[in-house]
């Protein structure tokens, strides 16, 4: 199979096992999928391994969040491996409630589950959460959860995450202030 943009953008923020019954069918068993998708992330973990960069703004923006009292949590499709080789690389792991991964929840983004499960993890209301997302499927399931949202176009253009209530270019755009102002304006 050839891998182009289009495949990149469909799995982009989607579970394994939805990305290989697209592309390798139904039929597979799932041991078969399994074996699939862990080939797929040893290779990813090896390839980035050494190379580990956060985009610009995030490391920062999640200290001060955290210093600041917010509660917050990684909810993502990859797996835990990966969660956790990213978040300790960057020194960020301890800032993190928890992490809920796609074999935590059933459906993957769009759908609004894992953003739920976190949201009663952390013992909040929907309302009282915001998403922050670079995926069309991330935005959608945070939407689709009733939660914040705040997009940013690493990887895809603005309009494209236009769904969400902020879209901005950079991390380096977002500070504590920013969610706050993002509560007291949509609450008046």
């Amino acid at each position: 199979m050839h891998f182009d943009e289009d495949i990149f953008q469909f799995g982009f923020g989607r579970r394994n096992d939805e990305i290989i019954c697209k592309y390798f069918g139904q039929n597979l068993s799932q041991p078969e999928i399994d074996a699939i998708a862990e080939k797929k992330e040893e290779t990813f973990r090896r390839f980035i391994k050494d190379n580990i960069k956060a985009f610009p703004g995030a490391v920062e923006l999640i200290k001060l969040l955290a210093g600041a009292g917010f509660q917050i949590a990684i909810v993502s499709s990859t797996p835990i491996e990966n969660v956790r080789l990213i978040t300790e690389a960057l020194g960020i792991k301890k800032y993190f409630k928890f992490f809920i991964t796609g074999k935590d929840v059933t459906e993957g983004k769009p759908s609004p589950q894992g953003f739920l499960l976190a949201a009663q993890k952390l013992k909040l209301k929907s309302e009282d959460c915001v998403v922050m997302e670079d995926a069309v499927a991330g935005v959608k399931a945070a939407k689709s959860a009733g939660m914040y949202c705040i997009a940013v176009t690493n990887t895809r253009p603005g309009e494209d995450l236009a769904e969400a209530d902020i879209v901005v270019n950079s991390l380096e755009q977002i500070n504590v202030k920013s969610i706050e102002q993002l509560f007291s304006c949509t609450k008046k």
